[in-house]
């Protein structure tokens, strides 16, 4: 069956992945209200097309920082996206090399960002940090990253503790994978994805585990002890920030602010850019979608540094809707997952394609003959 839309390759996904991989990958946190919400502040948002306009494509090239893009998106980071197809971050990478946009690896990712620098030369490598309390070992991994040719940091803010997720709980899914009789059976139960996934690492790099941890992390007779240097801080704050500044001379984004005030302290700190997200609808439960705060955000800041935003995009439509309530550019994370579950590289390929062409339709169907002018067809 032909996959033509993100549901048809979000369906292909959880056919190809095990169960608790899948609802990792796909949802939320405790009720998951905030990904209801999320799509509710979406699809609220209406425009008024102009007619006879003449104007058969649109124009999305967008300036950020010292370089203009085709189009304004950021492949996101996202954890273990090396599980969901073999090497998946390096795969990633080359994507966003052929779209000419950036790719923003995890820190919790299965591949080293210099090993994914090797597969992928002439990417534009982002890295999002997850601050660990051992702040030696944070420093070596912005050595690394600065080595494998990165210049922006995108800070992770929202997360100081591991989310409440009832369903993995109950499938039993983590990392590194612990052996229980509901996880074999899943796994089991999808064998193509155990073939050419999880067979494969097991018969050249071993079991997969987060690849920027240090190499005592993936030794059972010292995991306990390295475990605890390697969690997230829970206390980070604005000081960490100054702190990071002092260790990194490229450019910093701070991702997962909700408020405006947030939003200032960050500008007032130096920061270059912000990400106005919820974390897909995937840690606070409770709280406001992003497209209800970015409009008042944008205007306390953007006017002096770049803001972007992501949570929830499903279509063309929904990246098209960041952008005319201001923001610069928008990250896209659960969408190349399916596809590369659902296709490997060419499927993640494909499902971005298939993203950028629903928005130039749109600017079309808009009538407008770029982004600055569909904002001004805003009407709700």
């Amino acid at each position: 069956m032909a996959l033509l839309n993100s549901s048809d390759y979000r369906a292909a996904a959880k056919r190809r992945l095990p169960k608790g991989l899948f609802e990792y990958i796909d949802r939320g946190t405790e009720a998951e209200l905030a990904m209801d919400e999320i799509r509710r502040s979406l699809d609220a948002i209406k425009f008024r097309p102009s007619v006879l306009t003449g104007h058969s494509s649109s124009d999305m090239t967008v300036s950020l920082f010292d370089r203009t893009y085709p189009t304004p998106l950021i492949i996101a980071p996202t954890a273990l996206a090396g599980l969901v197809s073999h090497d998946g971050e390096t795969k990633l990478a080359r994507i966003a090399g052929r779209l000419g946009i950036p790719f923003c690896v995890s820190t919790q990712s299965v591949t080293a960002i210099d090993d994914i620098r090797k597969g992928a030369p002439d990417a534009e490598l982002w890295l999002q940090l997850y601050v660990w309390r051992n702040r030696d070992l944070t420093w070596g991994l912005l050595d690394r990253a600065r080595n494998s040719g990165v210049s922006t940091l995108v800070i992770t803010a929202d997360t100081p503790l591991s989310p409440k997720r009832d369903y993995n709980q109950r499938n039993g899914f983590s990392v590194p994978f612990v052996p229980s009789v509901r996880g074999i059976c899943d796994v089991a139960s999808r064998p193509g994805w155990l073939c050419s996934v999880m067979l494969r690492y097991l018969m050249t790099t071993g079991m997969p585990t987060y690849a920027h941890y240090p190499a005592e992390f993936k030794t059972a007779i010292t995991r306990d002890a390295i475990a605890e240097d390697v969690k997230i801080e829970s206390g980070i704050s604005w000081d960490d920030i100054a702190e990071i500044r002092k260790h990194w001379t490229g450019r910093i984004i701070i991702k997962g602010v909700l408020s405006v005030d947030d939003a200032i302290k960050a500008r007032a700190l130096g920061v270059d850019s912000i990400v106005v997200s919820a974390h897909g609808g995937r840690n606070f439960d409770v709280a406001e979608a992003p497209a209800e705060v970015l409009p008042e955000i944008v205007e306390a800041v953007g006017d002096q540094m770049i803001v972007m935003a992501d949570s929830g995009i499903r279509r063309g439509s929904d990246a098209l809707k960041y952008l005319a309530l201001g923001a610069d550019a928008v990250m896209i994370g659960r969408l190349p997952l399916y596809g590369l579950a659902a296709g490997g590289e060419q499927g993640a390929f494909d499902i971005l394609t298939m993203l950028i062409e629903e928005m130039q339709s749109n600017l079309v169907f808009a009538g407008a003959k770029d982004i600055d002018a569909f904002r001004k067809n805003r009407i709700a």
